[in-house]
This record gives C-alpha cells, structure tokens and sequence, in this order.
C-alpha cells in the first residue's frame, strides 16, 4: 500500500480539517458536512494524477486541440453514513463513475471496549478490473475498512483501490497495510498518533457521523 499523507503539507485542506476537529464550529452540521465534501474534492483531485489516461482529441470553434483525460472505469463506495458527504466530493469530479454503497458498523456485545464491525448490506456494481474508491473519513482501528474489502470478494476483483480518508491514527493506517493488496493507494488529510481504549482516534474530531448527521440512538 501507498500511503499518501497531505498532514505535514501546507494547504487549505488543513483549514477544512481544523474546522472539523474544533469543537466551537463542529456543532454546524451543515458546515460540518461541506467541509468533509471540500476534503474529498481535493483529495479526489491529488488521487487523479495517478490514475491511466489517454488522449483525445477535442474540436474547439477555432481548430483541434491533443488533449490527456482519464482512461478508468471507476466505482466509488461509501461506508455508510458518514462517507456520505465524502461521496459526494469524490463525484463532483469523476461524473462518469458508477456508484457504490456497503453499511458497516461497531457493536459492543457487552457494551465494554472490545467491539466487532458488522457489514450486513452492499449494494455495489460488478468492480472487476476497475478502480474501486473506498471512502471513510476516521480510520480508526482498520477493522471497518478490512471488512468492506472481504464483502467486495463477492463483486469482482479490482484493478487497484483507493481508500480516502479524512483523519486516520496511526495503529489503523498499519493495520490495513497488511490486509489490502499491493496496489492500494491511501489518501488522508490527516494522522493521529493513537487510539483510546473503545477504538476512537486522538485526538481526532469525535463521531463523524453523529457530527455530520444527528446523534443516533
């Protein structure tokens, strides 16, 4: 796996994230969601240099013009619910990828610490030989991200994947290097050193999907 860290870089994608994590703007929910789209725009536009193109031609009124566009057949999955707004950056700029959806979530059966992550809906396109984005703005222990990966044996292999991510810690990032392929492509905002003791990243930014959409029950 490459892993592709925007955290020590200077850009206004740390802006967005420093929002996100300061708990007097956070409660903006609206604000809250725009910005994890904007992160998702601008990752979406970094992860697109390294994704196959070919060259067309293009009739303009005044003559032709060689030009380099994408060449891949992409499909675009968010982790339910909080990779919602994240989707929704990473299509604005690939218009033409098909989409994807997979819900995964935490359960404590005995409401202490430990935890297993429950998957029990996909509803994805065939991604043999394509190229699979996965988006999930916390990776926080990796666990989530590793059962997305088995849910999708049933859907094809994928050319490459591409995992976008708002903030990730550390144990997490090392975690899934050793359970996605080779060709695996990593993009984060942001690194946290460590997790608590419920598996939750800081200091991180809380519940996104809380933050981005109401506390649930």
């Amino acid at each position: 796996m490459i892993v592709h860290d925007f955290s020590n870089e200077n850009s206004v994608l740390n802006q967005f994230v420093l929002e996100m994590r300061d708990v007097s703007i956070q409660k903006d929910s609206m604000r809250f969601r725009k910005n994890i789209e904007r992160i998702g725009e601008i990752l979406s536009y970094e992860m697109s240099k390294t994704l196959h193109y070919k060259t067309e031609v293009v009739k303009t009124p005044l003559g032709e013009k060689e030009m380099k566009v994408p060449e891949t057949d992409i499909v675009v999955c968010s982790i339910l619910r909080a990779a919602l707004p994240l989707h929704t950056g990473v299509i604005s700029f690939f218009d033409k990828a098909e989409n994807a959806y997979i819900s995964a979530f935490r359960h404590h059966p005995d409401g202490g610490d430990a935890f297993e992550v429950i998957v029990n809906y996909l509803a994805s396109p065939s991604v043999e030989g394509k190229t699979l984005i996965l988006t999930d703005p916390m990776l926080a222990t990796g666990k989530t991200l590793e059962n997305v990966l088995k849910a999708f044996k049933s859907h094809g292999m994928p050319k490459e994947i591409h995992i976008l991510s708002i903030i990730g810690a550390k144990p997490g990032i090392a975690y899934i290097q050793d359970k996605f392929p080779e060709n695996t492509h990593l993009w984060i905002a942001a690194v946290d050193e460590k997790l608590n003791s419920r598996g939750y990243i800081l200091p991180g930014l809380g519940d996104a999907g809380d933050l981005a959409f109401g506390v649930k029950l």
